[in-house]
């Protein structure tokens, strides 16, 4: 991955400056922003990328599309121009979104379902999961991927619990094979 480094170092950066000025909440909005804008679209991906679009062009896009950002972000935005770093910019929104959530002692519950969680349901998991982990900063983003058959598969950060159908036949499967039972 081109720039994980130098992405992890500007979003450290970042952080640390937001923090210095009081302005970590409008920073991490215009993050996620950027992170999600630039994910959903792979022109200005690609224009960002582009080594043969000039500089000026690509900071006239930037400045239109995310007219209403925090003057640190700005910053960035100049410094990243200067040091030719603009192709990390989707990375360091997200290596910034990541550092954010741990300083912030957040976590994301990944819950793969076969079918969508309803409110109830997403509710009765959160208790479950706060009451596990013994923390109150917990969301739930629900995955659907029917070829799990029925079940869930929960993951938190590098943790991951599977009690999906799926597993469970594979794993019956894998036991058959192995001890041949006659």
């Amino acid at each position: 991955m081109y720039g994980f480094r130098a992405a992890n170092r500007y979003a450290k950066a970042l952080l640390e400056y937001a923090l210095q000025q009081n302005s970590v909440e409008r920073v991490f909005h215009d993050m996620e922003l950027i992170h999600r804008t630039i994910s959903s679209n792979k022109e200005l991906g690609n224009l960002l990328d582009s080594p043969i679009v000039k500089t000026v062009v690509k900071k006239n896009v930037l400045e239109k599309v995310f007219v209403d950002i925090s003057p640190e972000v700005h910053r960035l935005f100049k410094l990243l121009i200067e040091n030719r770093r603009l192709p990390i910019l989707n990375q360091i929104a997200q290596k910034f979104v990541i550092q954010y959530n741990e300083h912030k002692n957040n976590q994301t519950a990944i819950v793969t379902t076969a079918i969508p969680l309803t409110g109830n349901m997403k509710v009765e998991v959160l208790r479950k999961i706060e009451s596990l982990t013994q923390n109150a900063n917990i969301t739930i983003e629900n995955k659907v991927d029917e070829s799990i058959i029925g079940g869930f598969i929960l993951r938190i950060g590098d943790t991951q619990y599977n009690a999906s159908v799926a597993y469970k036949l594979n794993k019956l499967k894998q036991d058959f094979q192995e001890k041949l039972f006659v």
